[in-house]
């Protein structure tokens, strides 16, 4: 029959064909064809034949070809045939498959899908039809049926993809799971990204079994790739294969099936979290990424898992931001370590993928967001937190904190209907945390309502509960809340009443804080309700929200209703008039700010001021003091109290007077009309300011009661009385001096009572600061803040140094000729600067307004700057008579402001460097700002005064001078980009100064090597310059050996450097303690295909972790032999020297894990550094214990002949102190012990003898002091000869003294503390 159809076939009667193969039956056909494949004869061709008497057209001929290809599997998957015939037909069954229909394919596919998992695959040569099939497939045109339905091609494919990787009914072992699951994780790339979720299913399902961490980090992996594929083509969008929406919705789809996997399988979230955290401590950068962030914050829904993944998150950011802080400060370790991981920057990566349909991470964000700001509480000084919003902090707890606000303001934007519930827990936080510093909240509230002003409306009721504890916070969480809350107050006619309602009971409550509360808020709304008609004064923005919303939206009518509303503010707040100091200073703190905002409450508040300043003004206009200081004290029994702050009350009037000449009077000039009312009270305030001026220069100290012979102490009633008179006075004085040269106009008489004013402030000073001094006061070195506004400050300087208009020169003559008015002048800058850097602020106008700090600071920056570059410190102090000099005062200012830029202005340093080299304000911004050029030019100028002071002989030379400009080289150092050219020129000089300069001077000796330090780190390790220093030390102190007087002769200078020395040295085995940890991480992760990349980075990080070591060990060989002082220097040597071995062995013990695993044996380099410390290192520092323990037993002896003098105390404390030095020898001792003992361990399983280069001590156990036995023997001889115990005695000490030089091994630090004592 084989014949004839292959006769039939080779022919062309196809219908003979056809009638032939119709009358065999399906078990004939099947033995024909496995005869012919048994003889391995003519099989293909036989099959041809069947194939061509079979046309798919035909139903018959699709169900024959049907039954040949099932067969034929069979056949080949019997494992009868021979490879290279059942390959034959694989070959030609694969032609052939695209011939079927779709419904004929459907069932064939199905019948591998069967076959698979019944687990009848012999070979898995049929496989490859399979594929074949699974394709053609899914090109199929045709509709098949399915179950009840019918499916295109492509999804019955993905149908049958699904249904065969539900594997979990097919009996694995654990190697063929591992091999399924590996094998399905490289097929991801191949597929297409939608059939990924289905499959992904699966394979969790299939995890039940066994391979849970293989699985979880596959699919973790893939999309980690994936997300650093999309972000490359992100740059080229033509270049994009997988957009981003559909990326982002299959990880959605994928994490959700993760999620309901693990509400069935609790194990695979342990595993999840298992896995992260060992990554994370191995290669943070290869699993942590924004899928699997993503994914375990999903986890965190579950009670389960939630608290886990909180720590393990929040130990991530901590650790993330403390070893980029690490990796910042030190090029050698950049150098190792390129890539900077960032877990920050992921998680934010997050929210911003969370906007694809994560509704599932969006609570966990939330939750991580709150529990990174609740981790961090800022400490308290002087009442206010210590951590500032306006300050950068390098605490990672603080870098934490403000992750976790921007991860909930991001989420806050994304997801609105999560909105109102964060709103709401931000105001809880705020109101029950209001004992402790909450700025970081209320930070966050004003940025919140910010991004969406309108949600509040949604929470009205939560701020209403807000502000029922107003009289309950502090101050500042008052005003920070109130102005986060502000936009709410425009809109809510509800809420503003009841803020109202709340304010006016705290105005008459009983507490302090509660009524200065009630002013505060009182302000705020008088700022923010503009009555019909006040001016538009965009100047002058504050920094308080006005502009968080621009839009009036109820529209004129309210804008008129508003006047009755803030007359009638104004009116409550006029009965704070008679209320305590502090409010009535608030609130002339606060008007000012209030009149430019609404200018047409100016006449109401003016008008306020005026009746105010009359009850103390004199209006007799001869009669002497014009102010009545009597009624500014109130007496409380015994106590004296300020009732009336007087020159802040002139303060705020001299400032809104100037305003509104400057202001409204121009205004009312452009609309042709004058209003008697302001006439009137701006010449009734003109008059009586140039009235008091008059008199306050004619009046002497006795008018005021105040002079020398009056009493200041602070015991007494009367001489706190004339404490608050004289800085009343003080005040006074200076608040006259701006009025007046404000209005002069450089005019000459103007300047004079200027100068005569500053005349009765300076005496009033010095009889202060005389007096503190005599009574030990601590407000001796104080100085009343002053009031000046930094905007007076700057022009006054301005004129002083700068101004050199010929129509000027006689006027400013008058002022310039007084060195103490210029030196003071400068001084208020420097207090007003340090102002500024500690609270954000400065006090008068604009002090919160950080735009307008920003350009007057850079004003006093280049006036002060100009002052001390043109007049040298040399030429002035010649003419100076006592106190600093007005250059070195300038110097001073320069470095509180290069700090303070630093601090708050970071942003904006490079307008600073160009405001500092042009003379013209309005000069057009230069498009880019190189800051490292722009610095580097300042550095030059510092550098030179540095060079100059340096090479100044004796008494030339200035001390605080020089250490200020080395000072403010390190600070503008800071700036400089470290790769730049500019910065290894200051690198290299720094180098030479410190080289050829021989200073006495312990300050700036320390200044300079700090600076070279700092600078050191961010060029190279400083392993080097520490071992150059060392042999200085050494060859500067001399030998331990050498004989010593019992008290060294040795200066603080001595020791300053050795004490520098030893803490650089401490941040270099700080690194070296980080690159081990971080080896250790290597050596645990294991990447067969980076295995080669891993193993070099190791030997990198070895060898630079040895070479380290070795430099430091040189160093350290140098210090053990220095005679040191005692004192802290020694003890900070022993430590370190602890800390040294204790890393040695740490070094140690990673070898010898190496070992153990089988991963390597130990370098030559590491033999070198064990020879290294056993000859240069460990016999020295048991010589240098010697010489601690006799330096401090002369001590003890000294101290011994005080006590016969009874000087117990003395004694006492002397003794004490020994104790407390000699602490950490027991300490190194067992160090020593630990190093030893691992390395004979490691000896033994490297078969490499290292103990050879380490030698027996003679300080183990014991010590024998040979003179001192020989006289204790020839004691014990001369007592008593027949006594036979003690001759035993003797000769067991003198065995004792030919073992000398053995020992025998510590353990415990006590132990070792205890066998010292025996000398």
């Amino acid at each position: 029959m084989d014949q004839k159809i292959l006769s039939l076939a080779a022919g062309e009667a196809l219908d003979k064909l056809q009638e032939c193969l119709q009358n065999l039956k399906e078990s004939e056909l099947g033995e024909l064809i496995t005869r012919q494949a048994v003889k391995g004869k003519e099989t293909a061709v036989l099959l041809r034949g069947i194939f061509k008497g079979s046309p798919c057209s035909q139903q018959n001929g699709v169900l024959r070809r049907l039954q040949v290809y099932k067969h034929c599997i069979q056949l080949v998957e019997s494992g009868d045939l021979q490879l290279d015939i059942g390959s034959e037909i694989i070959g030609l069954l694969m032609l052939e498959a695209r011939q079927l229909p779709g419904a004929a394919m459907a069932e064939l596919a199905t019948l591998f899908v069967d076959v698979i998992k019944g687990g009848s695959l012999s070979n898995g040569k049929s496989l490859e039809l399979f594929s074949t099939v699974l394709t053609a497939l899914a090109t199929s045109k045709e509709s098949l049926v399915y179950g009840k339905g019918e499916l295109s091609g492509e999804e019955f494919k993905k149908q049958l993809i699904n249904t065969l990787c539900s594997s979990r009914d097919i009996p694995l072992s654990s190697e063929e799971l591992q091999f399924v699951v590996e094998k399905v994780l490289r097929m991801f790339s191949k597929l297409d990204l939608q059939e990924i979720p289905p499959l992904v299913y699966q394979l969790l399902l299939l995890s039940a079994k066994g391979s849970k961490k293989t699985v979880l980090e596959g699919i973790i992996t893939f999309f980690n790739q994936l997300d650093k594929k999309q972000k490359e083509e992100s740059v080229d969008l033509e270049a994009a294969t997988v957009p981003l929406d559909q990326l982002r919705h299959v990880e959605g789809t994928i994490i959700l099936h993760i999620i309901s996997v693990i509400n069935l399988d609790q194990d695979l979230g342990r595993e999840l979290i298992k896995l992260l955290k060992a990554e994370q401590q191995r290669d943070p950068g290869k699993t942590l990424c924004p899928f699997s962030v993503a994914l375990v914050l999903s986890v965190a829904i579950k009670h389960r898992f939630e608290e886990q993944v909180f720590d393990f998150l929040k130990m991530s950011i901590v650790r993330s931001c403390k070893d980029l802080q690490f990796l910042q400060g030190s090029k050698f370790l950049q150098d190792l370590f390129p890539q900077q991981y960032d877990v920050a920057s992921i998680i934010l990566e997050v929210v911003e993928n969370s906007a694809f349909g994560w509704d599932h991470v969006t609570q966990g964000l939330v939750d991580l967001g709150f529990t990174l700001m609740e981790s961090y509480e800022p400490k308290k000084i002087l009442g206010k937190a210590a951590e500032t919003s306006y300050g950068l902090s390098k605490m990672p707890a603080h870098q934490a904190c403000r992750l976790g606000a921007n991860i909930l303001l991001e989420t806050f934007k994304v997801h609105e209907p999560i909105r109102s519930a964060v709103l709401e827990q931000v105001l809880n936080r705020v109101i029950t945390k209001a004992t402790s510093p909450i700025n970081h909240f209320i930070d966050l509230l004003s940025n919140i309502v910010v991004s969406a002003p309108l949600v509040l409306q949604n929470s009205s009721s939560k701020v209403t509960e807000a502000f029922d504890n107003l009289s309950f916070l502090p101050l500042d969480m008052v005003q920070g809340l109130l102005k986060a809350v502000q936009p709410l107050l425009k809109v809510s006619m509800s809420v503003r009443d009841s803020l109202i309602l709340v304010l006016r009971k705290a105005i008459f409550s009983r507490q302090l804080d509660a009524r200065k509360a009630a002013v505060a808020g009182f302000l705020l709304l008088l700022k923010n309700f503009k009555v019909l008609g006040s001016l538009t004064f965009s100047q002058c923005s504050q920094a308080i929200g006005a502009s968080q919303v621009q839009a009036d939206i109820h529209g004129c009518y309210n804008s008129a209703a508003n006047e009755a509303f803030c007359l009638e503010i104004l009116g409550s707040l006029r009965r704070c008039l008679s209320q305590q100091a502090d409010v009535r200073l608030m609130l002339y703190e606060g008007f000012y700010d209030v009149l430019r905002r609404n200018s047409q409450l100016s006449n109401s508040i003016m008008e306020t001021l005026l009746s105010q300043i009359k009850r103390y003004y004199e209006p007799e206009p001869d009669l002497l003091p014009p102010l009545k200081l009597e009624g500014c004290i109130v007496a409380q029994g015994d106590q004296i109290f300020l009732q009336e702050p007087l020159a802040h009350l002139l303060s705020c009037i001299q400032h809104c007077l100037a305003w509104y000449k400057s202001t409204m009077q121009l205004h009312h000039e452009a609309e042709e009309e004058e209003d008697d009312d302001y006439v009137g009270f701006q010449q009734d305030l003109d008059e009586m300011l140039e009235s008091i001026t008059r008199r306050m220069i004619k009046s002497e100290l006795e008018d005021f009661e105040l002079d020398k012979s009056a009493d200041f102490s602070l015991s007494s009633g009367v001489g706190v009385k004339n404490n608050i008179y004289a800085i009343l006075v003080m005040g006074v004085c200076e608040v006259l001096i701006e009025y007046n040269f404000n209005i002069g106009n450089f005019s000459k008489n103007k300047f004079e009572d200027v100068l005569g004013l500053f005349k009765c402030y300076s005496k009033l000073s010095e009889i202060l600061k005389e007096k503190a001094g005599k009574n030990k006061s601590s407000l001796a070195n104080k100085t009343a803040r002053s009031f000046f506004s930094m905007s007076f400050v700057s022009t006054l300087l301005t004129a002083l140094f700068r101004d050199s208009a010929q129509s000027h020169e006689e006027s400013l003559a008058v002022l310039r000729s007084s060195s103490e008015f210029m030196r003071y002048a400068v001084g208020v800058a420097l207090q007003k600067v340090q102002q500024l850097e500690e609270t954000g602020q400065t006090d008068g106008p604009d002090g919160q307004n950080p735009e307008k700090m920003f350009q007057t600071l850079c004003k006093i920056t280049r006036v002060l700057l100009w002052r001390y570059t043109s007049i040298p410190t040399a030429v002035e102090e010649s003419g100076k008579k006592k106190g600093k000099s007005i250059s070195l005062v300038c110097l001073d200012g320069l470095l509180k402001i290069f700090n303070t830029v630093q601090q708050l202005y970071r942003p904006k340093i490079p307008q600073f460097l160009r405001a500092l080299d042009i003379a013209n304000d309005d000069a057009e911004e230069e498009e880019d700002i190189n800051v490292t050029e722009k610095a580097a030019f300042q550095i030059r100028q510092f550098q030179r005064s540095l060079v100059n002071q340096l090479s100044s002989a004796g008494d030339d030379f200035n001390s605080k001078e020089a250490l200020s400009l080395v000072t403010i080289i390190s600070t503008l150092s800071k700036l400089l980009e470290p790769s730049s050219p500019q910065f290894i020129q200051l690198f290299s000089w720094t180098v030479k100064i410190c080289k050829e300069n021989n200073l006495e001077d312990a300050p700036c000796c320390k200044g300079l090597l700090t600076l070279l330090f700092s600078l050191h780190f961010l060029y190279k390790s400083p392993v080097g310059l520490l071992r150059e220093l060392a042999q200085d030390i050494h060859a500067h102190l001399g030998d331990i050996d050498q004989v010593r007087p019992r008290t060294p002769a040795l200066s603080v200078s001595s020791r300053s450097p050795g004490l520098l020395v030893l803490a650089q040295a401490e941040k270099v085995l700080e690194e070296v303690d980080w690159l081990i940890k971080k080896l250790k991480n290597h050596l645990v992760l294991e990447i067969p295909e980076d295995s080669s990349q891993a193993s070099s980075q190791i030997q990198s990080l070895e060898k630079a972790i040895i070479l380290q070591l070795g430099t430091l060990l040189t160093a350290y060989h140098e210090l053990v032999q220095t005679a040191l002082p005692a004192g802290s220097c020694v003890d900070t040597l022993l430590r370190s020297l602890s800390k040294t071995y204790t890393i040695l062995t740490s070094l140690i013990k990673h070898y010898l894990q190496v070992c153990r695993s089988g991963l390597g044996t130990i370098s030559g380099r590491l033999e070198k550094l064990v020879k290294l410390s056993g000859s240069h290192l460990t016999p020295q520092c048991y010589a240098f214990i010697t010489y601690v323990q006799n330096i401090h037993s002369e001590s003890l002896s000294f101290a011994g002949e005080k006590k016969k003098k009874k000087e117990d105390e003395t004694a006492a404390i002397a003794t004490a102190k020994v104790l407390r030095e000699t602490k950490p020898i027991p300490n190194l001792i067992f160090a020593i012990e630990q190093y030893e003992k691992f390395l004979i361990h490691l000896s033994k399983k490297s078969k490499v003898n290292l103990m050879q280069y380490m030698k027996l001590s003679t300080s183990r156990d014991f010590r024998i002091n040979a003179s001192t036995l020989e006289s204790a023997l020839q004691e014990k001889n001369t007592e008593d000869a027949e006594n036979e115990p003690d001759n035993d005695q003797v000769r067991t000490l003198r065995r004792a003294r030919a073992r000398a030089h053995g020992g025998h091994s510590l353990q415990d630090p006590a132990e070792a503390g205890l066998s010292l004592g025996v000398c």
